[in-house]
């Protein structure tokens, strides 16, 4: 059995795939790669059965290639596929370290600002208090909130950025709104994250497979910058992760360093609008040649 790519399948017609990974469908399959659709919406819903009824029984190793998903539906789509004789690439495990801030962060945590965090439910925040006692160890300046994946850096000044942790009130305000905001999709807990300034230019996303950088890109939220990161002492700590698909995304502080913002798994990682096709059809050479050759654990 060679390697294969699970695709998200069009919520408008399921024996497609969502044409927002088109140009990727294109790129695997050229590899020569199985390519076999998953039905996002009925995996989201616990519904297993649906979301892989269009996966071939004994196929695989293969690796995801789609929308988010929360670590447990994750889990369950490992299951699914077990039960139909195929295989993830990328165990559960190794999808809850790389995804999660709380699974990554130990590994780089001289690459990243400072982080507490909290596993919560996504219905109530901690009260002043208890976030007063969460965020202490970051001292009384400035701060981000975020979940374990996902920030709302869109929404700044409501939901994200904390001016002065001292400020207990103005804290307890900004985690309400993200909460709100989240609408129940909160992923995992409440992270608190030391603020730094980074130069404008936006963020540059680095695509590892097995411990190489196999892609630069920029991020989806800047996708006319490229910045042009410094990946040496990156490269370490992706390898410590042991992951075998990962992303990092890199932004120059002002006093010249580059930092690690945001570790993610590279299934669930989007390319930005415009990527280079030449960079990402060598991405997925690079993950067929990978998943032909499993790495020993």
């Amino acid at each position: 059995m060679g390697t294969g790519f699970l695709f998200c399948s069009d919520p408008l017609g399921a024996r497609r795939p969502d044409p927002v990974f088109g140009a990727e469908v294109a790129f695997a399959r050229r590899t020569g790669a199985e390519v076999a659709l998953v039905d996002h919406d009925a995996l989201l819903a616990g519904d297993t059965g649906t979301a892989l009824a269009r996966v071939p029984h004994g196929t695989g190793p293969y690796w995801y290639r789609g929308w988010m998903i929360p670590v447990a539906r994750y889990e369950e789509l490992a299951a699914g596929l077990r039960a139909r004789g195929c295989e993830l690439l990328t165990p559960p495990s190794d999808f809850g370290r790389a995804h999660e801030l709380p699974g990554w962060y130990d590994v780089f945590a001289g690459l990243t600002p400072r982080s507490v965090w909290r596993a919560l439910p996504p219905v109530t925040p901690p009260s002043p208090p208890e976030l007063a006692s969460l965020a202490a160890p970051l001292g009384p300046g400035p701060a981000v909130v975020k979940d374990f994946v996902k920030s709302r850096k869109h929404e700044w000044d409501e939901a994200c950025f904390v001016p002065a942790l001292a400020d207990t009130q103005r804290l307890s305000a900004v985690v309400r709104r993200f909460f709100e905001l989240q609408e129940g999709s909160l992923a995992g807990g409440l992270v608190v994250r030391e603020y730094e300034p980074f130069v404008p230019g936006g963020e540059a996303r680095v695509w590892w497979v097995d411990g190489e950088s196999v892609l630069t890109t920029a991020h989806p939220d800047s996708p006319g910058e490229l910045p042009a990161p410094g990946l040496a002492a990156v490269r370490p700590a992706v390898r410590a992760l042991g992951c075998r698909w990962v992303t990092t995304d890199l932004a120059l502080r002002e006093d010249g360093v580059w930092r690690v913002v945001e570790v993610g798994d590279g299934q669930v990682s989007g390319l930005p609008t415009g990527a280079d096709p030449a960079g990402a059809s060598a991405l997925f050479d690079a993950l067929t040649r990978a998943g032909n050759h499993p790495r020993s654990r």
